[in-house]
């Protein structure tokens, strides 16, 4: 697959091709969402690969930058993102992607965070005025799976 050049502002944000702009390190940024409760699910970047790897299959693809290499969403838990839409703003440097979810392989709910959570978004932070230090709210209070059961010894996707 190749994507248009990128010719005029007309042709980007009025035209029928898609041009994506990737920033200087080849990746473009992608928010996941639900398709049927329009949560937040996570946030990523892709590269050419991945989204190429995304429209062709139906399935997510990612660049994780913490491993540099290609990552297909659930390759090791199971939990797949099968896009039901892809999105792209007005000026193409964003792609939203709605999707459906699968189950861990190792049993639990339907979720998207490697931290057990349905949703990598699963805490809030706290509004107004603040004289120290901010807290964040837990808006998830149950996981939706056991990582240590789905992942086992396996590394942390995203360690620091």
């Amino acid at each position: 697959m190749n994507f248009a050049k990128r010719e005029s502002v007309l042709q980007v944000e009025e035209g029928r091709e898609l041009a994506p702009k990737f920033d200087e390190n080849g990746l473009i940024p992608c928010v996941t969402q639900h398709v049927q409760t329009k949560e937040i699910l996570m946030f990523a970047y892709m590269n050419t690969e991945a989204l190429e790897a995304t429209l062709q299959t139906g399935l997510a693809h990612y660049w994780s930058r913490s491993r540099q290499k290609l990552w297909k969403k659930g390759e090791s838990s199971g939990m797949t993102q099968t896009v039901e839409r892809a999105l792209i703003d007005d000026d193409q440097d964003c792609v939203v992607l709605e999707v459906s979810l699968d189950t861990p392989s190792a049993g639990g709910e339907e979720a998207s965070c490697h931290v057990g959570y349905r949703s990598c978004f699963y805490r809030s932070i706290e509004l107004g005025e603040s004289s120290g230090q901010r807290n964040l709210v837990f808006i998830e209070n149950e996981k939706a799976f056991d990582p240590e059961v789905v992942y086992g010894d396996a590394p942390n996707p995203t360690q620091l």
